[in-house]
């Protein structure tokens, strides 16, 4: 097998990752993604209702999972979105992305896709102008070639 100069520059990138980590992949944790979404909300309770997340509940390509997300809201006055943060709480890095709003937008809602690493929770976390925070949760499970895992 002959190698060209890419694949052995990659080889070797790829081989100083695995020795930099000593070799374990670095995940997020649940304590990781809680104090995002506290910090996130001001520090106050998350609530359900007027949030829902949109996601599959089986991925076959975690490269590409769609989502949405809509917050029921007026959008004017004192009913007025200002942020919604999506987090995976088995990425990496937890926060995906995070969608700002002003009562221009005429609805809070937003779709997108997110690569995620494997099976976990997909968390959608709404701040309204007037403190209040809202949340919604979906498992999604990433599978390979279309088997369960």
């Amino acid at each position: 097998m002959k190698l060209t100069r890419r694949q052995v520059l990659a080889l070797t990138a790829g081989a100083a990752a695995v020795s930099a980590t000593g070799g374990r992949l670095a995940f997020a944790d649940v304590p990781a993604t809680d104090k995002r979404i506290a910090d996130f909300g001001g520090g106050k309770t998350p609530e359900t209702g007027k949030i829902t997340l949109t996601a599959p509940e089986i991925a076959e390509n975690g490269n590409t999972v769609p989502i949405s997300v809509d917050v029921e809201s007026a959008m004017k006055d004192g009913d007025l979105v200002e942020s919604v943060m999506i987090v995976a709480d088995g990425n990496p890095n937890p926060e995906v992305v995070t969608f700002h709003f002003t009562a221009l937008s005429g609805s809070a809602s937003a779709t997108t896709r997110i690569r995620l690493a494997k099976t976990q929770n997909v968390i959608a976390v709404a701040r309204m102008a007037d403190g209040s925070v809202y949340i919604d949760k979906k498992e999604v499970k990433v599978t390979i070639g279309g088997c369960g895992g």
